[in-house]
């Protein structure tokens, strides 16, 4: 099965890891706060998080490749998540990533079409989702204020029939005009996705604790520093809610795995007296060529990473793929209180 290698970690891979840092004690704030001001980029994230549909043009019967016309092009659209089916939305998780290798923040939405000669559906608004949690919650691995990449867009779409689709992105600038980026994805049929859903009952999986490790902390997490989300799974799910978080900080291919652990904590501070945050590490002995540790095996997972959050029944009550941002990630646990 592929690492989380798809085109968001591909553009990623090209920057310096960013190092994190111990930091204040302060009670958490707004994420946006986070993020830096320098060249405005607080500015535009700011706008970005609630992004208003009637903002977008209306399709009014036009093709996608239409549409896109009436944009201007140049931005490079980077995919977050690889599984689409019919039957419900679909979160689709992405960039936008300028000529400048920056990333374009505004308010964005995307539309979707079979074809781009077809008529397309939307918008469907992408509110940004900001990656950079608290100082004091940062690893070596973390989003920080140095990094380029300080938020997330992530649209609920829903496809009408599986197949191909093509994908305009849309984001709204200072100016009042639109930048368009392109993509296309495979969508399946609602069943086809072999990985548990929400409202199933969660596998009862086995996960890695200090003991399973034989007292190997670096064996057992490759943040740095270790966190301490390691409880067995088995042991926890049926008898209290659990938010399950499978990634690998130290060996994803982009600044995703780092910054999705960093947050897991951050949301942990607020809502471990009530759930438990469990994080599961990804390749045997940590060594990519070995595969992967059973959990994932018995999730059916094809990438990382992935968070389940499952109630205290057992059944899992959300699942997000890829890049997740502060605010998700805590909707995401909050359905499973």
């Amino acid at each position: 099965m592929p690492r989380f290698v798809v085109l968001l970690a591909a553009v990623l891979a090209v920057f310096a890891a960013a190092c994190g840092g111990a930091g204040d004690n302060d009670a958490p704030k707004d994420p946006v706060e986070n993020v830096p001001q320098e060249a405005g980029v607080r500015e535009r994230v700011k706008v970005a998080v609630n992004p208003d549909e009637a903002e977008f043009p209306a399709p009014a019967g036009k093709t996608l490749e239409q549409l896109a016309n009436e944009m201007t092009a140049g931005p490079d659209f980077a995919l977050a998540t690889s599984i689409f089916t019919t039957g419900g939305d679909s979160r689709m998780a992405f960039g936008v990533i300028g000529q400048d290798g920056l990333p374009v923040y505004g308010p964005t939405a995307v539309y979707i079409a079979p074809t781009p000669d077809s008529p397309a559906e939307g918008p469907f608004v992408a509110p940004a989702d900001v990656l950079l949690t608290d100082a004091r919650y940062r690893s070596k691995q973390a989003a920080t204020e140095d990094s380029p990449f300080a938020a997330i867009y992530a649209a609920q779409v829903r496809f009408p029939k599986r197949g191909q689709y093509s994908v305009l992105s849309a984001t709204k600038g200072a100016d009042g005009k639109f930048v368009g980026a392109t993509s296309q994805i495979q969508v399946s049929s609602k069943g086809a996705d072999p990985i548990p859903a929400v409202g199933e009952e969660a596998p009862k999986v086995t996960t890695d604790t200090l003991e399973t490790t034989k007292g190997d902390e670096a064996l057992l997490d490759t943040r740095e520093p270790p966190s301490d989300m390691h409880e067995d799974f088995a042991q926890v799910v049926g008898k209290k809610p659990v938010a399950l978080l499978f990634a690998t900080p130290q060996l994803c291919a982009s600044q995703v795995c780092g910054p999705v652990a960093d947050i897991a904590l951050q949301i942990k501070a607020k809502y471990g007296d009530r759930m438990s945050f469990i994080h599961q590490e990804v390749y045997v002995d940590n060594d990519v060529s070995k595969g992967l540790r059973e959990p994932l095996r018995q999730f059916n997972l094809p990438s990382e990473p992935w968070l389940f959050v499952v109630d205290k029944r057992g059944k899992i009550t959300s699942r997000l793929e890829g890049s997740i941002g502060v605010q998700q990630f805590e909707d995401a646990v909050k359905t499973g209180l």
